[in-house]
């Protein structure tokens, strides 16, 4: 079967709907002049002129998750293909996946062992970077010629897809093979905030100094990636990365397909940054419920300080969800706006109406989320929302500029 007969009409007509095409516009969304009549963002999978020819005749391996896929279809209507399934037909010799956290498919919880298996439908190998080793070894790249990334990132510090990017191309450089990233928008791409990560603090929440939110493309973090020397002994990957086409960073942006199990709308994905960060203390984020990351409480919160109560339970993505089964108070934020910053105002709500402190931090928890272990003490100290963000600004600004650097997009 031929390139044209499987892609004709399907790379030029369509590629991910987003918040411009017949989705309500949110309360304080992007200017209208930047998202009227746009054309339709053309992601990298769907550029297969720019990118089969680097895969054929090759032997690849191919990282992946639910998330890599081929769009066709009307904007009103998507569909799609995944990624591996057409390369499949395409004839590309694809020896094995790795999976990232969430696995291939994308059913297992947050932080879940994922284990090696094989994929019923293809029959292909799938290793697991997220079970007994983070990084491909030696031994797993053996005879590849080639490594293609494709997972769709939300742009968030402890969101570990970008970790596993990192390792990918760290091993891929140690055995001398070349990376391909198809890229992908950036759903909170429209800003940069939070704390700058500490090399002290270094983990798989948080391997590089960024900040919390760093506004980058999944293919733009990989560049930066590349030539600030964060991959071990200053290595560097023979890495291309296949740009989008029609897309700005101020372009609001709807995924058709969820990042992972508790990420299930836009809503949460924009509130992830600021409610992501409850993954470090005792207090539930919407675990448990369908409204993950669009919630927050606690058992042990003060009861009159709320008029919201709900109660997690096991269900997709969260086998054992914090406060599992307890009638938990706090606030549900499910029809909160747009968000274009970090919000400490939350965590901090739910901290100041904790009557006993000592159970609101998982300190080591927390610090690698944060990326710094002076958040909490700043919460801890009283400080605001104003101020623990105004201590922000100057390592922000550097960042900023750094970013410059390797920006594709407007």
């Amino acid at each position: 079967m031929s390139i044209n007969s499987v892609f004709k009409g399907t790379v030029l007509s369509f590629c991910v709907c987003f918040l411009a095409c017949g989705q309500k516009k949110p309360e304080n969304a992007t200017p209208a002049s930047s998202i009227t009549n746009p054309q339709p963002i053309l992601v990298a999978a769907n550029r297969t002129d720019a990118y089969l020819p680097l895969l054929q005749n090759k032997t690849i391996a191919v990282v992946a998750n639910q998330t890599s896929v081929i769009f066709h279809g009307s904007n009103e209507l998507p569909k799609s293909t995944h990624l591996v399934d057409s390369l499949l037909t395409l004839g590309i010799q694809i020896e094995k996946v790795f999976a990232p956290e969430h696995g291939f498919r994308g059913k297992a919880d947050a932080g879940e062992h994922v284990k090696d298996a094989i994929d019923q439908k293809t029959g292909l190998p799938l290793l697991s970077l997220h079970g007994k080793n983070r990084k491909p070894n030696q031994e797993q790249l053996q005879g590849l010629d080639l490594v293609l990334f494709d997972i769709q990132d939300v742009g968030v510090r402890f969101y570990t897809y970008i970790a596993t990017l990192q390792l990918v191309m760290e091993a891929c450089a140690e055995a001398g093979i070349p990376v391909v990233v198809l890229d992908r928008p950036n759903p909170n791409g429209h800003y940069v905030d939070g704390p700058t990560m500490e090399l002290e603090h270094t983990s798989f929440l948080g391997m590089t100094p960024i900040p919390l939110v760093y506004g980058l493309t999944i293919g733009e973090y990989a560049q930066m990636i590349n030539e600030e020397g964060w991959l071990a002994t200053n290595l560097k990957a023979e890495l291309t990365v296949v740009p989008l086409e029609n897309y700005t960073h101020d372009l609001a942006y709807h995924l058709p397909i969820r990042p992972s199990p508790n990420l299930p709308n836009d809503t949460a994905i924009n509130l992830y940054p600021s409610l992501g960060l409850f993954e470090g203390t005792n207090i539930n984020a919407g675990r448990g419920t369908e409204f993950q990351f669009q919630r927050y409480g606690a058992s042990f919160l003060d009861t009159t300080a709320y008029d919201f109560a709900y109660f997690p339970q096991p269900n997709f993505g969260s086998k054992s969800p914090k406060e599992n089964g307890k009638k938990v108070f706090g606030k549900d934020l499910s029809k909160h706006k747009k968000m274009n910053e970090v919000s400490l105002e939350w965590v901090i709500d739910a901290y100041q109406n904790c009557p006993d402190t000592s159970k609101f931090f998982l300190t080591a928890g927390f610090t690698k989320h944060a990326g710094t272990a002076t958040l909490q003490q700043q919460i801890e100290a009283g400080l605001t929302n104003a101020e623990i963000k105004a201590s922000w600004q100057a390592d922000l600004a550097q960042f900023k500029r750094l970013r410059t650097k390797y920006l594709l997009y407007d």
